[in-house]
């Protein structure tokens, strides 16, 4: 599993986390919403995000 520079993350929960570094080893992620009409920034979500 290698970092990808472009994407930081901090959720070391997800099966997709560095571990090392607060960084994803995904490619490219999904970003998305749970919310009818996001108006900040805690209604989106990593779309990509599985549990370790």
């Amino acid at each position: 599993m290698e970092k990808n520079n472009c994407i930081k993350c901090d959720i070391n929960q997800c099966k997709y986390h560095y571990k090392v570094e607060d960084y994803c080893s995904l490619e490219q992620i999904q970003v998305g919403t749970h919310e009818k009409n996001p108006t900040v920034v805690e209604c989106t979500d990593c779309k990509s995000f599985m549990l370790d």
